[in-house]
């Protein structure tokens, strides 16, 4: 089994959301973990929004990467330019993944306008996961 980690700066959003969608295709095939190098929260509109595609990441915790030092992971993929350039070294031999999704908690408008980026950026994250698994995580 395959061990995937997802990071994002603040574990709040779009690494919730990749780590919902990875969950979903991977199956049985990886164990998915997600971390940020700060912790924030799941953000609620976040939950909201993976809800709507029937996604329950309700459960999920905002973890740091430093809980995550001793595990081996195959793939480690960053879904934010920050991650990517902040992130502490961090001893692996992973396969490293980059994709700069939006952010989403940065949506300006009213509920209706803010979701509706929620939406963009999470219809994006499920593309991404989706081709991800396809080619990385054959059985």
């Amino acid at each position: 089994m395959k061990n995937v980690l997802v990071l994002c700066t603040g574990n709040s959003c779009r690494s919730q959301i990749a780590e919902g969608y990875l969950r979903h295709f991977a199956g049985d095939r990886a164990t998915i973990y997600s971390a940020g190098i700060e912790t924030h929260g799941v953000n609620p509109k976040a939950i909201e929004i993976m809800k709507r595609d029937g996604i329950d990441i309700s459960a999920h915790t905002s973890n740091n990467i430093n809980e995550y030092l001793d595990v081996d992971f195959d793939y480690v993929i960053t879904v934010c330019d920050n991650a990517k350039e902040s992130c502490p070294y961090f001893p692996t031999q992973a396969v490293k993944f980059h994709y700069n999704f939006p952010d989403p908690a940065k949506a300006k408008g009213t509920d209706e306008e803010v979701m509706e980026q929620f939406s963009e950026v999470r219809d994006m994250i499920k593309k991404y996961s989706r081709d991800f698994v396809n080619e990385n995580l054959k059985n």
